[in-house]
């Protein structure tokens, strides 16, 4: 399969609107592409997944995923985002990046791995709602994907090896006060009584710190109270972005956290917890032995929610992601499936 025939599929699924829960015309796109390439792609939902010719339920099996979901633009963009363009060796368009090059490059990667047998099982999923993190996406095709030895995440990460990823918990608090009138000494301002509350998160650290992650991260991200000058405001609400690194789990910062602030607090959720894979498997050492590094990513994937043994690695750079004028290089998506079949033609699992 030549880089080509892969940047011209990623053209096709750049044309199509896919955001979370809409990404039903990208996956049809996915399943007949592998029809015609005469394999059985399996589907629910919008997940759609092959796997390798030479399936054998005796060999352990390994899983190249990447989600189809993408974000809605924003209004920076100086073209159409649904319009994909070369210009000057990148592929310019929304999801080129995030995650498009991962999708196409791993689908080049099977096709060229799957000419022959291999020591291992190879499975080719394309993830919903990945960027939602909605429960119709990878989380919904778990159990159908069981004995999954190791996942591959398609992330940009410029091939490099993502070897732990920070967990990511939202907060929503409330600081209650009092309504009163505002030229009067009435009431209890919920402004004033969140203040002390923020600051705690401004400057609180959790002791533990990683080598690869680094401390855990907390940021207010948003507040609203009041709407009327005249009145003090009887409550005031803000948000909290939590990224937390392998030492803690998210009820342990959940438990800090309630008892140290005033205000009310509740967790959107507490499943995506920090994942991270040993730096003595056996994939991580194939990756060193290519000259790739290996690092800790600050930003959550689809590895938060799945029970595999994961590593995080794809074409592309993870700054461009969500941003306005998205694009990849071709030249990256061209790399990305050399590394990947490098990686894994005749990879042993030794497990």
């Amino acid at each position: 399969m030549q880089a080509s025939e892969a940047i011209d599929l990623l053209m096709k699924i750049i044309s199509i609107p896919s955001f979370s829960g809409e990404e039903d015309r990208v996956a049809d796109l996915m399943e007949m592409t592998w029809a015609k390439l005469g394999y059985r792609a399996y589907r629910k939902g919008n997940n759609v997944w092959v796997r390798s010719h030479y399936f054998d339920p005796a060999k352990p099996t390994v899983l190249l995923e990447a989600h189809i979901d993408t974000v809605k633009p924003n209004a920076a963009w100086t073209f159409d985002p649904f319009c994909p363009e070369i210009r000057e060796g990148k592929l310019f368009g929304l999801g080129s990046n995030d995650t498009g090059g991962s999708i196409v490059s791993m689908w080049a990667a099977f096709l060229q791995l799957d000419r022959k047998a291999q020591p291992y099982n190879l499975i080719y999923l394309n993830a919903a709602e990945e960027e939602n993190t909605g429960k119709k996406g990878i989380q919904s095709v778990v159990k159908e994907l069981d004995g999954i030895a190791l996942a591959f995440i398609g992330e940009p990460t410029g091939m490099q090896a993502a070897v732990a990823e920070k967990g990511l918990m939202v907060l929503d608090c409330i600081a209650k006060g009092k309504a009163g009138h505002a030229a009067r000494e009435e009431g209890v301002n919920a402004i004033y009584e969140a203040l002390p509350d923020i600051e705690w998160f401004r400057n609180y650290r959790f002791g533990k710190v990683s080598d690869l992650l680094g401390e855990v991260k907390m940021t207010v991200t948003g507040i609203q109270a009041g709407s009327l000058h005249n009145v003090v405001p009887a409550e005031c609400r803000f948000m909290v972005d939590i990224r937390v690194n392998e030492y803690y789990s998210n009820t342990e910062i959940y438990e800090t956290i309630r008892s140290q602030i005033k205000s009310e607090i509740k967790p959107r959720s507490f499943s995506l917890n920090s994942s991270s894979i040993s730096e003595n498997h056996p994939i991580v050492e194939r990756c060193k032995s290519l000259g790739l590094a290996t690092y800790g990513s600050p930003t959550t994937s689809d590895q938060a929610v799945i029970p595999w043994t994961s590593l995080k690695i794809g074409p592309g750079d993870s700054a461009r992601s969500h941003t306005a004028d998205e694009y990849i290089y071709l030249k990256e998506i061209e790399e990305g499936i050399e590394l990947f079949v490098r990686l894994l033609d005749n990879f042993q699992l030794n497990i």
